[in-house]
């Protein structure tokens, strides 16, 4: 491991090094990323953004208008053929055919349409070498969105920031939004809760906007209606920029009343969840870096999902992608991507359940594509992926939502933000004038007002 952490130090340097003569001779993108492919042919040059397809709306089908609905897998990685690709799979892949019988990644040929409209492009440009972190290097304190703060980034929090700070327009709603947990093992019993849920962003309006003071990353509302030890219960959250107070307000119907909750962050097991799911989990990463020294390893080549519309198909049963020890493989759609590999290792005088993470970073669009969390032992103990998709409705920018989690010491997974049997899609809205969709909505006395008695 030692070496492989040597190694990774040497390439993070003359990665920064070559960046700079790259922009300089015009071969990254606008993001940061190369423009060529790779010498073996089996990732393409960059293209352009993905533009919607024709007869497509919002509402319908995301799949059904996929410009590869048609492709074929090139192969499939099991675990009779896994140390033919290990050099291409990350440690937490490598470690799911070892634990998962019948584990399997079917490999489609490699697209690199993820972008951003024309306007975030612009906004990204004007980032360069303008947008700034705080003296700690966890705060975002200066750029211009929606857009990339570090195009190129040189380091961990940079690259990081660059996630966390996505496009995903003003605001997403979910009518119906599925967040479960696998059986134990040689059970049947899956913790299955449904909700409601929104996501405000008030910097995602389109044009060029500056970060205020103490403005709000992103603000969450999520009210549970199912099972009926949660019905009832809802709560409104607010990430910052420049702070790591995330305020969590949660209605309790029982006592009729809004609580505030002062450690409902970090690693704090989230409610109803058995302690397989913590606050800053989702999303492969949520919350404030605070905890971690974050650091570019380097880059590879890794197979990770992509274009995998099957994730956002609302009209598929639950039962017809989520079996009792994996998602089903055939709603897993992989392609061989560039991703950053970007550790996160605990502080000395901080504490936190997981002593390191890594996360892979996807080299077009800074989505955290995969990752890995380990004890405090330093064995690897989960292993999560994300399953991004093009947003047609904001210009072929793409996003993760729903996402998958397995812990391999319980042998347990979660999957979150999804609508998967839900009847109806997820919307991502570039504008609107709604009351969802304003700050005053993510209000504890809000909350109160419209929450279930």
């Amino acid at each position: 491991m030692q070496l492989h952490l040597k190694a990774g130090l040497v390439v993070a340097c003359s990665l920064a090094i070559s960046m700079a003569w790259a922009q300089s001779q015009g071969n990254l993108t606008v993001s940061g990323a190369e423009k060529a492919g790779s010498s073996d042919g089996r990732i393409p040059a960059y293209s352009s953004p993905q533009s919607a397809p024709a007869g497509w709306s919002p509402g319908k089908v995301r799949g059904d208008y996929s410009p590869y609905k048609s492709e074929k897998p090139l192969f499939s990685i099991t675990a009779a053929n896994v140390d033919k690709y290990a050099a291409n799979l990350t440690p937490g892949q490598i470690a799911m055919f070892k634990q998962i019988k019948d584990y399997r990644m079917d490999v489609y040929p490699t697209h690199r349409d993820c972008g951003y409209p024309e306007w975030v492009q612009e906004n990204t440009k004007k980032n360069a070498g303008t947008a700034k972190l705080d003296a700690s290097g966890d705060h975002l304190v200066s750029a211009t969105l929606p857009g990339i703060p570090f195009p190129a980034a040189k380091t961990g929090q940079e690259a990081i920031w660059n996630y966390l700070s996505r496009y995903r327009g003003v605001g997403i709603k979910w009518a119906k939004v599925n967040t479960m947990v696998s059986p134990r093992p040689g059970g049947s019993e899956w913790i299955a809760v449904t909700g409601r849920q929104l996501v405000y962003t008030p910097w995602g309006k389109k044009g060029a906007n500056s970060l205020g003071a103490d403005e709000g990353l992103y603000s969450i509302y999520v009210g549970y209606d199912t099972p009926a030890a949660l019905a009832g219960q809802a709560l409104v959250q607010t990430d910052n920029f420049s702070s790591n107070d995330s305020p969590v307000y949660y209605y309790f119907p029982g006592q009729r009343r809004v609580r505030r909750m002062p450690s409902y962050n970090y690693d704090a097991p989230q409610i109803g969840f058995e302690s397989q799911y913590t606050v800053d989990e989702p999303w492969l990463f949520n919350g404030s870096i605070d905890r971690f020294d974050w650091k570019i390893v380097g880059k590879k080549e890794i197979y990770v999902a992509y274009n995998d519309f099957a994730m956002y198909d609302f009209n598929k049963s639950i039962g017809d992608v989520f079996k009792t020890d994996q998602i089903d493989p055939s709603a897993r759609r992989y392609e061989l991507h560039r991703v950053y590999v970007v550790e996160a290792a605990l502080k000395p005088n901080m504490r936190h359940i997981s002593q390191k993470k890594v996360l892979y970073l996807d080299e077009d669009t800074y989505l955290a594509l995969a990752g890995e969390d380990y004890d405090a032992q330093g064995k690897l103990w989960k292993t999560k992926e994300s399953y991004p998709i093009p947003i047609w409705e904001l210009g072929g920018t793409c996003d993760v939502e729903p996402f998958s989690q397995y812990n391999l010491v319980t042998s347990r997974y979660v999957t979150d933000q999804n609508v998967v049997g839900g009847g109806q899609d997820v919307q991502y809205l570039d504008s609107s004038s709604s009351p969802m969709f304003r700050s005053d909505y993510y209000t504890p006395e809000n909350l109160g007002a419209i929450s279930e008695r």
